[in-house]
C-alpha cells in the first residue's frame, strides 16, 4: 500500500483519505449544506464529497430536504373576504375624523411627529425648556424676594457685619469653654 504523498507505480499521487470529523466544520458545514440543497449545482465538489462519505452530514441533508418537501406542500390560510372592504372602511372613517382648519391640522402634525417621530428629537427640547423655566422661575424668585427687603444704608451693612463676627467670637469662647471642661473632666 502506498503512503500518501508518494507516487503509485501509475506516477499518480493518490489522494489522502478525506476526514469525516464534521465538528470542526460544523459552523461552515450547515450553510453548506443549505447550499447544497437549494442549489446542488453550485456547491463546491469538496462539499459533495464531504457529504458522500459523512453519515451525519447526509442525515442532516435528508432531513433538511424532509423539511423543505413538507413546506413545498403547506398551503397559507385564505385571508378573510371582507379584510379590503374592512380596511376601507377605517381608513375613511380616519380621513372623516381628521381635524378641520390650518391651526388644527398643523397642531394634530405636530402631535403625531412627536408621538411617532423619534424620541431623540423631544429630550434636548424638554431639558432646554425646562433649563429656561429653571432660570427664570429662580431669577423671578430672587426678584421678589430682594424687592420685600428694604435697601440698606451704606453705614447698616458694616454695622451687620461687626455684629455677625461678635456673635461669632461669642460662639467660638463659649465652643471653647466647653472643650476645656470636657477636657478636664474626664
Amino acid at each position: 500500500m502506498n503512503k500518501p504523498g508518494s507516487t503509485g507505480e501509475s506516477g499518480v499521487v493518490p489522494m489522502e483519505p478525506m476526514k469525516t470529523n464534521c465538528n470542526e466544520m460544523s459552523k461552515g458545514m450547515e450553510t453548506k449544506l443549505a447550499d447544497l440543497l437549494l442549489d446542488p449545482d453550485a456547491a463546491p465538489s469538496k462539499v459533495r464529497m464531504h457529504v458522500d462519505a459523512c453519515e451525519h452530514c447526509r442525515a442532516e441533508l435528508d432531513e433538511l430536504r424532509a423539511t423543505m418537501t413538507l413546506l413545498d406542500t403547506w398551503e397559507g390560510p385564505e385571508p378573510s373576504p371582507y379584510f379590503l372592504t374592512r380596511l376601507d372602511a377605517r381608513l375613511r372613517e380616519q380621513c372623516a375624523a381628521q381635524p378641520a382648519g390650518w391651526a388644527a391640522t398643523w397642531l394634530a402634525r405636530l402631535r403625531d411627529r412627536f408621538d411617532y417621530g423619534p424620541a431623540m428629537h423631544v429630550r434636548p427640547l424638554a431639558a432646554m425648556a425646562l433649563s429656561v423655566v429653571l432660570l427664570i422661575g429662580g431669577g423671578t424668585y430672587l426678584g421678589i424676594s430682594d424687592l420685600e427687603q428694604a435697601p440698606n444704608p451704606p453705614g447698616q451693612a458694616v454695622v451687620h457685619d461687626l455684629q455677625t463676627l461678635d456673635n461669632n467670637a461669642q460662639l467660638l469662647d463659649r465652643l471653647e469653654a466647653l472643650s476645656n471642661t470636657n477636657e478636664h473632666g474626664d
